[in-house]
């Protein structure tokens, strides 16, 4: 299934947003293309769903408070949540390693009985997408893939104008679990050496400790170890900050004409939060797309994210249009 992004509500509505990453909880009260107030949590991905919706209600309920206005006067909740998604159902259909529960919570219901208000959810990746392609670094552009570089890697795609689902949610969304090492280690989706395994945060610290020269580095006394520190050492010398550097930048790179030679699209877009390094990594991967990814018609435009944590909560407003606006004249295929 593809859905036309163009869909657009013709009066202005408050939208509660809440986009769920694997260390924090983005949350947002978006009123037009504009998130008016905003708060972040942890996320506890390692406990249940059930035990940080209470939190989360809290916190939707509180921006609301800040802004005069009461949670039961917004059009509806939405959630940008990293798994697989039926979203005609509102149901997350895989946990990948988050909140073990998921699988089991009517979402719908919940939001019903805390807020009094409807829900839509849809993969995060997808939702940040959905907001470059109408606010940010992707509007206007008609074939568009985003590569979200966080906890994990997230991918979703725009082609002639559409958002790409598939039949059964995943289309575009595993473009992070493409193989980039086929001798590599095993991803929590199942495959083996996908470029999300070999060069995402959540693999970071395996894939340093693998590192012979991680023992004596300046890298291994760091309190924590996360691709910033990485990033920030690597311009300071450190000979294993270097090799990890740049070995997650040859993974992004590959991955990225993978991502082009599949969706053909005019502009490939990276975000989240890896990317406080785009001066570094920007520049690689754009040397990489121009000398080996075919494209006789031209060169792909490669750009770093205009939203920043603001992508997918504004994704989400547009989410929200989709599924509940009474001008429902979207084409779905």
């Amino acid at each position: 299934m593809v859905v036309d992004l163009s869909v657009c509500c013709s009066s202005p509505m408050n939208t509660l947003a809440v986009d769920f990453g694997g260390r924090r909880i983005k949350l947002g009260l978006v009123v037009d293309g504009v998130v008016l107030a905003q708060a972040v949590i942890p996320s506890h991905a390692d406990q249940h769903l059930r035990t940080q919706l209470g939190t989360v209600a809290g916190a939707l309920t509180q921006l609301c408070q800040q802004r005069g206005i009461e949670p039961g006067a917004c059009a509806g909740v939405a959630f940008a949540y990293p798994s697989i998604i039926d979203v005609a159902r509102a149901r997350i259909l895989d946990h990948f390693d988050k909140f073990g529960d998921v699988a089991s919570m009517d979402l719908r219901a919940w939001a019903k009985e805390q807020l009094g208000l409807p829900l839509a959810i849809d993969n995060d990746a997808r939702l940040a997408l959905a907001g470059e392609w109408r606010h940010g670094a992707g509007a206007g552009c008609q074939n568009l893939v985003m590569v979200t570089l966080g906890t994990g890697l997230g991918v979703s795609a725009v082609i002639e104008g559409r958002l790409l689902r598939g039949v059964h949610g995943q289309a575009g969304i595993l473009g992070g679990h493409i193989t980039a090492n086929y001798n590599g280690h095993a991803c929590v989706c199942g495959s083996v050496g996908c470029a999300e395994a070999e060069a995402s945060s959540w693999a970071l610290d395996r894939i340093a400790k693998e590192e012979p020269l991680f023992a004596g580095s300046t890298l291994s006394r760091e309190p924590a170890l996360d691709f910033a520190a990485v990033f920030r050492l690597a311009s300071h010398g450190d000979a294993c900050s270097v090799a990890l550097r740049d070995h997650c930048l040859r993974v992004w790179s590959a991955l990225a004409v993978s991502l082009i030679h599949a969706y053909d699209p005019e502009s490939l877009i990276f975000g989240c939060g890896v990317m406080g390094s785009a001066e570094t990594i920007l520049p690689v991967i754009r040397g990489y797309v121009d000398r080996h990814a075919h494209t006789p018609w031209g060169k792909v435009r490669i750009a770093g994210s205009a939203l920043g944590d603001r992508a997918a909560l504004l994704g989400c407003e547009w989410l929200l249009q989709e599924q509940f606006s009474k001008e429902d004249d979207f084409e779905q295929i």
